[in-house]
């Protein structure tokens, strides 16, 4: 390509640089679009416009001179290929830059420099000048060079650099040995999430070593090279050729081939001690023939993933993370002065919180608080909380032009187009946290297919493998991933993933139930409602080394109810109170009671929206047992009166049969012969249904209300009775609950005067409950026994553990009586303190 269309290539792009940050870009957009196109996808050239644009007004609202530079490289690149495939095309674009004049009353010029070197261009030198729309270019020539030269390259820091501390030790370690004397190569690597403050860090560790590095500081940014591969032969050779020139190789004496490059450089850095300082490296092949040689150098590379080869060739490498609170703090304290933050300083936590310890997205509410006049810490925390605005208020202005986005969105449209879309809709995913399969369900595709593609996810560092081999988003990225979900996918894409993935759920909630126990009453019949799923998939509980259903159903939780919630929002109520019904079995054994009584409020709604009243029976009367739990006894008799209405509606006499064994159980508090008469109700419904476990169970409760009654010798006779019928039933014993007749039984034979059998009953009954994963009744049974170990004066230390276990159970499933046991446990110290 010759002078004058290289000169024509330059004008053109500072031109549009110019033109996108003026007014006159929405009339100049149309035609350069279809210029760009050149009969091809006038859409597609549209859209690579627009985003160009939008990429340099971030960079201009975030001070970024590294990607605005970034941006008109791109396009001096593409204008370059057009021409270089069609000298023709030179005449066209002339044109089309002199219809884009604004006029005497257009924008000021705008200068651009830019020094065209390398390849083909081969360095050669466009002397400033006037082009038409008031648009000055200059592309100038390249600084001076020869075997003397110290070059010193890395971009200085521009505002103060906060914590990383310990990863700068680190890289001390690893790079800092060098010096006279050594014969190492230091070789490191920084990895992270885009914004997370990678160049930072380098630069920082840059600076504070320079005088380590006597012949010189290297850089080459990889984003600026990354798309003139086609052009100039690669952009691994490119940077070769930036490296050669900067320790003193003349243009005419570096060589064209790229083995030939490599040579030349191993030699020209084998006698120098230099740093080379790599940034926004996506492939481990860029980084291998830029290693220097010299004993003592060091080479530094930062990246978004993909870096994991190098450790092969024994880079040391380090994966970021963001900023925790305090540093947050001290970040925003040096943007916006110490005083702002010490006058706010509940709204600038929550800032540091929004932001994620993202030091870009740090950076970005700072400005935003210096430039907006009156904006204070406590309203844009306010503004940020909204999730949906959130990255647009990470923007100077809160403009279209999202800057957190812009970052996010570098890392994004590397990915291949089947990663992208995984990474789009995994936005909409409800939970904090999935596994392989989970995603697969929710984009609907095999787990074979979607493991390399969160694969290739990690390694963009858009998505964390988590310690237990699950993902997560970190937060930031989770709202980009939706918001490029809202763009690109259609409207109908996410109400189809939540279905989806509820039904996933509630299939594998289905077999953690039956898991756990086979007969218990239940409303949804899942090998119909869903088509034969449950019949005809695997059960993973059931296989050889499988997970424990509970300790699933536990780690699940979160996610579990994170879907009950949208999936209701989006009106998929007949999958909604099936799952509701289901995942109850966890909390009968572990009573997080108000995860329980959201999932229950939850279930019952849908399945009075989907008119399914024994549904609407099993889950209201199954409601009152955590509002009872927190204190909500007026709320849970209404739940219970009108599961009583829903069940004699439907006509389902075992349904009938447990509602008034729940309201016997609200009666035991207030009415003990209420209570009687409802569980005597219960054993005859159930008895009459053929319902054995269901008429045991009722049985245990009616000993319970005689005991309360005062009626200890039909309580011994009611509770011995039910507890064999428990072990007696003819799907297998219900252990749970024979313990649980095994506490009662303890609490009579104490009311009898029989402490020893008491304790002996208690302490088999805990034991037993604790097997069973039963902890919150297993903590009524320590209690229990420690009331009784402190009446009959038992051991001190005994009566610790119970107490301290009773009280680690009640407190992690937020029962108000934790508070009761902590109270116990200190006085129970500070009698035993000296």
């Amino acid at each position: 390509m010759d002078g004058e269309l290289a000169a024509l290539a330059g004008s053109g792009a500072t031109a549009l640089v110019g033109l996108m940050v003026s007014d006159a870009w929405v009339q100049a957009k149309g035609r350069l679009a279809r210029f760009f196109a050149r009969g091809g996808d006038e859409d597609s050239a549209d859209e690579e416009l627009q985003t160009s644009r939008e990429e340099l007004t971030a960079a201009r609202q975030a001070d970024d001179g590294d990607a605005e530079a970034g941006v008109a490289t791109d396009l001096l690149i593409r204008l370059l290929r057009i021409l270089q495939e069609d000298p023709s095309a030179a005449q066209e674009l002339r044109l089309v830059l002199r219809e884009l004049n604004p006029g005497a009353d257009g924008p000021p010029a705008v200068t651009m420099n830019a020094a065209v070197t390398g390849g083909v261009l081969n360095a050669q030198t466009v002397l400033a000048g006037q082009f038409h729309g008031g648009i000055t270019f200059n592309v100038q020539e390249p600084p001076p060079s020869g075997p003397d030269t110290k070059p010193d390259q890395v971009p200085p820091l521009t505002v103060t650099y906060i914590n990383h501390d310990a990863d700068l030790a680190l890289l001390d370690g690893y790079l800092g040995e060098g010096g006279a004397g050594t014969s190492r190569v230091g070789y490191a690597g920084l990895t992270g999430m885009p914004g997370v403050g990678k160049r930072a860090l380098a630069r920082q560790w840059a600076a504070k070593n320079r005088e380590r590095f006597p012949d010189g500081l290297l850089h080459v940014d990889f984003a600026t090279l990354r798309d003139q591969r086609d052009l100039m032969g690669g952009d691994v050779s490119a940077a070769l050729r930036k490296c050669l020139r900067s320790l003193g190789v003349l243009d005419p004496y570096i060589p064209a081939s790229f083995e030939d490059r490599v040579t030349l450089f191993r030699s020209r850095s084998a006698g120098r001690r230099i740093l080379i300082v790599l940034e926004d490296v996506n492939q481990p092949a860029q980084v291998t023939s830029l290693v220097p040689k010299g004993p003592g150098s060091a080479l530094l590379v930062t990246g978004n993933g993909k870096l994991d080869e190098l450790a092969v060739d024994g880079a040391r490498l380090i994966s970021l993370a963001p900023l925790d609170r305090a540093a947050g703090l001290g970040l925003l304290a040096d943007r916006c002065a110490p005083e702002a933050v010490e006058a706010e300083p509940e709204a600038a936590g929550r800032l540091v919180e929004l932001c994620a310890g993202l030091p870009k997205a740090l950076h970005l509410v700072a400005a935003r608080l210096a430039t907006s006049r009156g904006l204070t810490m406590s309203r844009l925390a306010d503004e940020l909380a909204d999730e949906t605005r959130r990255l647009a208020g990470m923007s100077l202005r809160g403009r279209g032009e999202h800057s957190m986005s812009a970052v996010l969105g570098l890392a994004y449209r590397r990915l291949p187009d089947d990663a992208a879309r995984l990474y789009r809709l995994l936005g909409w995913f409800p939970g904090r946290a999935f596994d392989g399969a989970t995603a697969a369900a929710a984009a609907d595709i095999d787990t074979t297919t979607a493991e390399p593609l969160l694969d290739e996810l990690v390694e963009a560092s858009l998505l964390d493998r988590t310690t237990d081999d699950r993902f997560q988003f970190h937060d930031l990225v989770r709202l980009h991933a939706r918001e490029r979900a809202v763009e690109e996918e259609p409207e109908s894409a996410r109400r189809a993933l939540v279905e989806r993935v509820i039904t996933h759920y509630l299939v594998l909630t289905a077999f953690a139930d039956r898991a756990v126990r086979k007969d218990r009453l239940r409303i949804a019949d899942l090998t119909e409602d869903l088509a034969g799923l449950v019949r005809t998939a695997p059960d993973p509980f059931a296989a050889e080394g499988g997970p424990a259903p509970l300790d699933w159903l536990d780690a699940e939780r979160a996610t579990i109810l994170a879907v009950l919630r949208e999936a209701a929002r989006l009106g998929h109520h007949h999958l909604v109170w099936p799952l509701s019904e289901g995942f109850t079995v966890l909390f009968l054994h572990r009573r997080y009671l108000n995860d329980w009584k959201e999932s229950l409020e939850l279930g019952a709604a849908s399945a009075a929206a989907t008119v399914v009243p024994a549904a609407e029976a099993r889950l209201r009367s199954l409601l009152s047992r955590p509002l009872m739990d927190l204190g909500e006894d007026d709320r849970a008799r209404t739940e219970l009166e009108t599961a009583v209405a829903c069940a004699d509606v439907s006509g389902h006499t075992a349904l009938r049969a447990s509602v008034q064994e729940f309201f016997g159980r609200y009666w035991d508090r207030f009415d003990p012969s209420r209570a009687v008469a409802a569980y005597r109700q219960s054993i005859e419904l159930n008895i009459e249904a053929g319902e054995p476990r269901g008429a045991a169970i009722a049985t245990y409760f009616l000993g319970c209300a005689q005991d309360a009654a005062g009626d200890h010798d039909r309580a011994l006779n009611s509770l011995r009775r039910a507890r064999q019928d428990l072990l007696d039933l003819p799907d297998g014993p219900d252990q749970r609950m024979a313990a649980r007749a095994l506490v009662a039984l303890g609490a009579v034979h104490e009311r009898l005067g029989d402490t020893d059998e008491a304790m002996r009953v208690l302490s088999e009954a805990a034991g037993t409950l604790r097997a069973e994963g039963a902890s919150h009744y297993e903590a009524q049974a320590l209690v229990r026994l420690a009331d009784l170990t402190e009446r009959t004066g038992g051991s001190r230390d005994a009566l610790r553990a119970r107490l301290t276990r009773a009280f680690e159970i009640y407190d992690a499933g937020g029962s108000p009586d934790a508070e009761t046991l902590r109270q116990r446990l200190d006085q129970l110290d500070d009698a035993g303190a000296p």
